[in-house]
Parts: structure tokens; C-alpha cells; sequence
């Protein structure tokens, strides 16, 4: 029987027939049993890409991340996990899947996405000669630069500095190829593929064009975001997040789930980018319960257990989650240095009022004080309270997290209609008085 987890993330080879079934579009499961997904098994044939990625000399410095204060340790064994490959899991077979927002039926790219290697004459045209005009970003990786390949399709062409070469980094740069060239999502950053020219180290990717989330949380784009579009990009990362923990062929954890490394579409539709801290999570099927590993993140997003103890799983990604939904309600960083002491770690402030009953002061002024905005931001933040739980066994699972701003969507859309249909009456009756 399929599982209703497979018909909202990815569409399941039927390995008899060799067909896909196509699922309906995103059902709301509130009875979705969370200890049904408890047990993985993962296989651990060689993948090429991982022999492929592993041929490539020098690095390319966390290709996604704006420059920001990040907690980075060498971790020697960061690429000893077997690669991913088909297998089973999770109550039932874990296929080659890509999720159906990834599915070349629902892309909105003309280029396939895969591990291919472009070459130097293509990445120079593309770029028109690494044009200053073609220049989108600058970081402290090197330089982005928007591109059209000769198929059409736009891409983000993201160049790196010569200076930053060095052998102890390239660790990065070979999980960043390895990830991305086995994930596929409508919710995640598209990878094409990547060049290595000399001294060149350039990784390909999809173009998005709408900036960050911080961003337009910080109003750079002169458009403020209201609270039903940061219920969908919340909804969406939780559904990339879901994807990446149970459907691919060996869970990922993405380790640095900030709002700098969430891309927007013209429709705001949210990508996760930045792959460059992922790590396979632990084979739960021989065991283990988690990987130990040196920290990687950025600073106000770490979960404090793994800090602690060094011990990654995917509940770290829950954190980081839960501290992206403070920074959705609040609009503010997570941490603002600039505060008085008491308000300078955002997550810590905010709980402290959700906790009093005084969760209007949190609210991002930008946002309207309206009953059901409140009534949903009070809602958010009582997820988010529960994502930071200080014990991993407390968290929710991030498929849990999709389930619950899937309900408080629905019901803030309810209330916003019954709102309008308040208001339309009460304009109708004043106009019938003053007749």
C-alpha cells in the first residue's frame, strides 16, 4: 500500500513495470504517524557521481553562502558516508525517486538537471566574457554571475576566487557537486553542473531571480512580504527540508537553514540553496542514531545539542527551521547585535514573550495587527518553541512541521475570508443606512 508521505514528495518507480504513478498534489495529513517513519535502510554501492566529484582538484568555498560569520571546523570525515544510492526505507522502498515538484512535468526550466561538466568556452559565452554587466553577487566565495546557456535556459553561474583554493577546504566543494547532483525539488535549487578549467572552479545552478529572504525581510526589494506569503515560503522550506530528511535515497541533512540561503521565484515560490555543510544522515537500519561529526553552521542557528556534543541529525535541521520561523513572525536577524541585551538573540527574546502571553510585541511592525494574523503568529511560534526544544527527542519531525503550518494555513485563509465577508456586510448595511 502507498504510503501517504510518498504521494506529497515524490512519485515511486513501480520497479515491475518500470512506470510512475503520478500522486494527487499535497494532501493535508494530520493523522500522519511519525513512528512510521522511524526506520531507513540505505545501501551503500558506489554512486559515480561521488568518483566523479572526487576527481575534482581545489575547492569551491560554500558556494551558496553570503559572507556571514559561520562556525566551520575541518571535518576529515565528512565524505566517508557511503554514497547515496537506491534502497529501502522508512516503512516501505526507498526508490530512485524525484520529488513531483522536481519532475521534468512540473519544471520550469528547459535544461535537464544532472551532473554534467560544462566547458570553458560555454561557461565564457554564457557569461558574455564574465561580463561586469552579467555580475548578480559578490561573496566571499567569489563572484556570481547570471548566464544563458545555449539552450536558453538562465542559469547562476557562481565563479570562485583564486585565492580561496585550498586542499582542507575542498571537502566542501565535493559535498556541495555530491548533493546536489542527487537531489531534484521544486523547493530546492536546481544543479547543472559544474566546471573545473586549470585553476577554475565553477558550480552551475538554476537562476533565481527574485534575491533571498533576508532580503525581502529587510524590505531591499521595496515590496513588503505579508504573513500569507511567509506561510508559504515556511510551508515550502518545510517541504524541501522533508524531502532532503526521508525521500532521498539516503536521507541529507543540510546543516545551514538560514534565510540567506532561501531563493525566491518572481511567484515567491521558495528554493533551499547551499550545500556545501550537507552530510548523510546516520544508517538508522544498522543502528546508529546519529553521526558525529565537528560542527558546521552559521552562528544563531546552530542547534545547541550538536554544539554540545557534536552528535548531527536531522532534528539539527528542525532547529534551524524553528529559528527561521521566529525570524518569519519577527523580521528580525537572529542575532541583532545592536539591541539592547535582553533582545539580542531574536529566538530567545520572542520565546521568552510567546511564553507570557505577549506575542504581539514580537511581531514584525511591517505586518498587520489584525486577529487573524495574530491568531496565526501565535500559532507559528508555538511551533517554533517545540523545534527548539533543547532535547532532539522533543522536536517534531520536519514532516510534522509541514503538516502543522499546512493547518494553520488553512485555517488563516478561513478567517481571513470570514474577515472579508464581515467587512463586506458591514460596508453593505452602511450603505443602506445612508440611503
Amino acid at each position: 500500500m502507498t504510503s501517504p508521505s510518498s504521494s506529497i514528495y515524490g512519485r515511486r518507480w513501480n520497479r515491475s513495470s518500470g512506470e510512475r504513478s503520478t500522486p494527487d498534489r499535497l494532501p493535508y495529513s494530520p493523522s500522519f504517524s511519525e513512528s512510521s517513519a522511524s526506520s531507513r535502510k540505505s545501501n551503500s554501492h558506489r554512486n559515480p557521481v561521488s568518483v566523479a566529484a572526487r576527481s575534482v582538484a581545489g575547492i569551491f568555498v560554500a558556494c551558496f553562502t553570503p559572507p556571514e560569520t559561520t562556525k566551520n571546523f575541518t571535518d576529515s570525515d565528512e565524505l566517508k558516508a557511503p554514497s547515496v544510492t537506491s534502497g529501502s526505507t522508512r516503512g516501505g522502498s526507498r526508490s530512485s525517486n524525484r520529488g513531483i515538484y522536481g519532475s521534468p512535468q512540473n519544471s520550469t526550466h528547459g535544461r535537464k538537471s544532472g551532473t554534467g561538466r560544462f566547458t570553458w568556452e560555454e561557461i565564457y559565452k554564457a557569461t558574455g566574457k564574465f561580463s561586469p554587466s552579467s555580475k548578480i553577487g559578490q561573496g566571499g566565495f567569489g563572484t556570481v554571475y547570471k548566464g544563458r546557456l545555449d539552450d536558453g535556459t538562465l542559469v547562476a553561474i557562481k565563479r570562485a576566487k583564486k585565492s580561496v583554493y585550498d586542499k582542507h577546504l575542498g571537502v566542501e566543494f565535493q559535498s556541495e557537486i555530491r548533493t546536489l547532483a542527487q537531489v531534484e525539488h521544486l523547493n530546492l535549487v536546481k544543479f547543472y553542473g559544474y566546471l573545473e578549467h586549470q585553476d577554475e572552479r565553477i558550480v552551475v545552478v538554476e537562476y533565481v531571480p527574485n534575491g533571498t529572504l533576508r532580503e525581502h525581510l529587510d524590505c531591499l526589494h521595496g515590496k513588503v512580504l505579508d504573513l500569507a506569503a511567509r506561510l508559504d515560503i515556511a510551508i515550502d522550506v518545510a517541504h524541501a527540508i522533508t524531502y532532503l530528511h526521508m525521500y532521498t535515497d539516503h536521507p541529507i541533512i543540510h546543516r545551514d537553514i538560514k534565510s540567506s540561503n532561501i531563493l525566491l521565484t518572481e511567484k515567491f515560490r521558495a528554493k533551499v540553496a547551499d550545500f556545501g555543510f550537507a552530510r548523510l544522515a546516520a544508517d538508522t537500519d544498522s543502528g546508529a542514531t546519529h553521526v558525529s561529526t565537528q560542527v558546521k553552521g552559521t552562528a544563531g542557528y546552530l542547534d545547541p545539542e550538536y554544539l554540545r556534543t557534536y552528535q548531527l541529525t536531522e532534528k539539527s535541521d528542525v532547529f534551524s527551521f524553528g529559528i527561521l520561523l521566529v525570524e518569519l513572525v519577527t523580521g528580525r536577524r537572529p542575532i541583532e547585535p545592536k539591541r539592547e541585551l535582553k533582545e539580542r538573540i531574536t529566538s530567545k527574546w520572542a520565546m521568552k514573550k510567546f511564553t507570557e502571553g505577549d506575542t504581539s510585541s514580537t511581531v514584525d511592525p511591517k505586518l498587520e495587527q489584525t486577529a487573524g494574523n495574530n491568531l496565526a503568529i501565535e500559532k507559528i511560534l508555538e511551533l517554533s518553541w517545540q523545534c527548539q526544544a533543547p532535547r532532539r527527542q522533543n522536536r517534531p519531525t520536519m514532516r510534522r512541521c509541514g503538516e502543522v503550518l499546512w493547518s494553520i494555513r488553512k485555517d488563516y485563509r478561513e478567517l481571513c475570508a470570514l474577515d472579508r465577508s464581515l467587512s463586506c456586510n458591514s460596508q453593505r448595511s452602511a450603505s443602506i443606512r445612508e440611503k
